[in-house]
């Protein structure tokens, strides 16, 4: 039972940096007239809601994952402003973009317990 939360809190905080992307995207091609319009940042941003809706109707959260999933979703907002902003430098700089990105990038990993050290079960059994 834990390993499938521990799943679908993952899937959700995926979705959520995929609805940053599509948001960041959908605002882009709607007000900058750099960015070619298409259809399909906008479709991809509203299935994105709706499958985040829908998994947590399905499956309740854990009381960090909604912070956690708003990080995420700041760092794909921001993330895709930079990538915009490398490719159309007459939008203005990205330096801020990229701070904000990596260092959201590293809470959540460290919130995540990726920089944790974790004993292997040979280590733990030696002891």
């Amino acid at each position: 039972m834990e390993h499938e939360q521990v799943k679908s809190e993952r899937k959700f905080l995926l979705l959520a940096l995929v609805t940053g992307i599509c948001g960041s995207a959908t605002l882009a091609t709607v007000f900058f007239s750099g960015v070619a319009f298409s259809i399909f940042p906008i479709l991809a941003f509203v299935l994105a809601i709706h499958a985040c809706y829908q998994l947590h109707e399905r499956q309740p959260l854990t009381e960090d994952t909604p912070l956690i999933a708003f990080a995420c979703f700041l760092v794909g907002a921001f993330g895709y402003s930079a990538f915009i902003r490398m490719q159309i430098p007459e939008l203005g700089g990205n330096f801020f973009s990229i701070l904000v990105s990596m260092a959201l990038a590293f809470w959540i990993g460290h919130k995540l317990g990726f920089f944790s050290r974790k004993q292997t079960a040979e280590t733990a059994s030696d002891s």
